[in-house]
This record gives structure tokens, sequence and C-alpha cells, in this order.
């Protein structure tokens, strides 16, 4: 008799535990993220590290973070060829299988498809890439956690002068394009902030070439012969390659300046390897990735470790992490405020603008980010990273490089 009781008080709290177990599950809530990627176009080499890194930041925050929420968080990646169109004729089909609580893009084809529309259907879209100032408009339902490039590079012309040392302004030249408006509105920030900012930096000349130059001996020349003490190319790598060609053939050994997309590891490949590019520099408002154990880095190898990670160590996993990180801790935020199971794409929106996102809540792969409403990324209190090749090695140049105050161009 006793026996027989103590079986059933033992099957009562067994099932009474299997109830509450079923109950937690149902009480999970699941939001999804829709991934813009580019599988079949023209970064189509790089976008298997960025989506990985999506997906692993994601299966992370589920385990350490969305569990004790009551939340889990899907991405599905969409290959938009990195076209307007595509992503234009994708969207709708998009929205309807998954209802998105935010977007990740991957670039200007994305931003240009979707600008028009994400604010009527109040879902917001969080990019990767540094911003433009044509799109640098108050009330915004894209955001970048990089400033602009000329934010960035600017950055970099006010850490060389003091690296230099002297009063007088840093003398840059400015290899750029007119084939493309992104290109356009790289230099006239760097222009404009030159010009807000003479004691600082002077723009000697900005020298247009065609979108895929070759040869740029004689234009090289003259930004020399005028004084420029570095020279900044944040379009792409045939243009850092061309330039550094025409240093080599004038013996001259001005460092040049590159961004995150055709930085020193995919120029270095394009000029033939590291040691073609000692002494040149690349500038972002993100964590660099060079082998040394810094806190992103860390993370990163904790993802391949535990949560399936297989992706390589580069500029592109950092920039899936970035976008990922901040929609996760978007969620997070809204979660927090409004309820587990209450989360829209509004509510992300909302939790982006009042929230503040510290650099620790990033693993250090962003710096702090404070967003207001007057700008698609934070206006102030950003700070820059600078990697250089030194005997054929890339390295780390400089953290926390603050990026100045640049008004609207």
């Amino acid at each position: 008799m006793k026996h027989s009781m103590r079986f059933k008080i033992a099957a009562t709290f067994t099932v009474a535990g299997l109830m509450a177990s079923i109950a937690s599950v149902q009480a999970e809530t699941v939001y999804n993220i829709a991934g813009l990627a580019d599988f079949t176009g023209p970064y189509a080499d790089i976008m298997k590290d960025w989506t990985s890194s999506r997906a692993a930041a994601v299966a992370w925050w589920n385990e350490e973070v969305g569990k004790d929420l009551g939340i889990k968080v899907n991405v599905k990646d969409y290959d938009t060829r990195y076209d307007v169109a595509q992503t234009a004729s994708l969207w709708p089909g998009i929205k309807a299988e998954i209802n998105p609580v935010v977007v990740l893009g991957t670039g200007g084809p994305d931003v240009a498809a979707l600008q028009n529309r994400l604010p009527g259907e109040k879902i917001p879209m969080i990019m990767a890439t540094a911003s433009y100032g044509y799109v640098w408009k108050p009330d915004q339902w894209i955001f970048n956690p990089r400033p602009t490039y000329s934010h960035e590079a600017a950055a970099f012309a006010n850490w060389l002068r003091e690296k230099r040392g002297g009063d007088g302004p840093l003398k840059i030249g400015i290899i750029s394009s007119e084939a493309a408006p992104a290109y356009v509105d790289i230099h006239k920030g760097m222009e404009h902030y030159a010009k807000e900012n003479p004691d600082k930096v002077e723009v000697v000349e900005v020298v247009f070439t065609e979108i895929q130059p070759t040869d740029l001996t004689t234009q090289v020349n003259r930004l020399l012969r005028n004084g420029a003490e570095a020279i900044f190319i944040q379009t792409n790598t045939a243009a850092v390659v061309a330039t550094k060609r025409a240093l080599q053939t004038l013996g001259k050994n001005v460092p040049i300046l590159m961004s995150s997309h055709n930085g020193l590891l995919t120029s270095a490949k394009a000029a033939g390897d590291l040691s073609q590019l000692n002494g040149d520099y690349e500038v972002y408002g993100m964590a660099v990735p060079t082998d040394a154990e810094t806190e992103p880095h860390k993370f990163f190898n904790m993802l391949k470790d535990k949560y399936g990670l297989n992706a390589n160590w580069n500029v592109s996993s950092v920039m899936g992490l970035a976008q990922t990180l901040v929609a996760l801790r978007a969620i997070e935020n809204a979660a927090k405020e409004v309820g587990a199971d209450k989360v829209t794409g509004d509510a992300v929106r909302n939790a982006i603008l009042t929230k503040e996102i510290p650099s620790s809540a990033t693993f250090g792969v962003l710096p702090n980010l404070k967003y207001t409403a007057e700008a698609p990324f934070p206006t102030s209190g950003l700070t820059a990273t600078i990697a250089t090749i030194e005997d054929g090695k890339y390295v780390i140049a400089a953290e926390n490089v603050p990026v100045p105050e640049v008004t609207k161009w």
C-alpha cells in the first residue's frame, strides 16, 4: 500500500514536471530575421563567411540569452545577387513567408530597393557597411553600426597627422571615380571635412579614374608633386593595385588608406602578397580580424567551438557578426521593454533609437552605439580601428581612434 502511494506521488510529480516543460516550450515566442545575401553575384566569394557568422551569432543568442527570455530567433538568408531589382522582387515574398521583425542588409542595392518601403511596413534593416552622406536623413528605418566612409577616413587622417607630428595639416590625395554615386559621396565627404578643418587636413587633389584603372603613374606623380603625404582610396582593389604599382615605379613610399571592402588582405591578394602593402593602412568602425587574441577574436573562436561556426576570421565574418549582434541586442531590448511575446519591427526600431548598445554587448566587435533619430548611424561617440602591414604581417596599428564629428555635406 505504501509502495503504491509512493508510486502515485512520484508519477504525479513526473507528470507535473512534464506539463511544466511542455508549457515552457509552448510559451517560447519565435521571431524571424530576414538575411539578404549575395550567393551568385559580385560578392558571392565572401558571402559564406558573412552568412555563417550571422547564423552562429543567432544560435549563440538563442541559447545564452533568448532561452531565458522565452524567445527563439530564426534567420533565413535570401539571394538578392546584390541587385536592386532582385531585392525589390523578392521582398514581398520574404515578408509574406517569414514576417521578419528585422532585416540584415548587405549593401547599396538593398538600401535602394527597400528604403522607401520599410517605414510603411514598420520593419527596420541593419547594415554592416559604412554609411553615405546621401542617406543621412532623419527618422530612418535603415541603420548602420558604422558612420560614413568619410567619417572613418577623417578619423584616420587625424590619427596619421598626430603620428606625423607638427602643426600643419595632413596633405592627402584622393583616388576616386564618377562611375558610382557611392564613390563620389566618399570623396565629397572628405573634401567637406577638410574645408571645415583646414588646420587638420588638406586635400591636394581628387583624381578621377575609370572604375577599374590600370596605370595611374602620371596621376600619382602629380599628387606627390603637390605634397600628398597619404593617398586615400575607398573605392576598389583595382585602384589600390594601380596606385601601388605607380608608387613603386616612381620609387616613392607614401601610405595608401583603404576601407573594409577593399582592405589590406583583399588588395594584397590582388597585388600578389601582403608584403606588397607594407606600410599601408585600412580603417573602419569595427574590429580588425588580425591573429591577435582580442575579445572579438575570442568570441569568434567560441562560436566555432560551441555553435558550429564554419567561417574564416576576416572582414566579411566581422561584418556578419556586427549587424547580427546589433539586431539581436535590439530584439532583446525590445522584449524587455514591451514583453517577450509582443516584439514587433516597430518595437525593435524603438529599442535601437532609445537603448545604447555598449561595446561589451558586441564583445568588442563594435564600439559603443548610441543612435538618435537624426541619422541612420550614431553621429557622436564612435571610434575606429586602424590596421596595417608590418614586415609582411597583418597587424593592428591603433584601436579606439576617435571618429570626429563631421557635419552633413
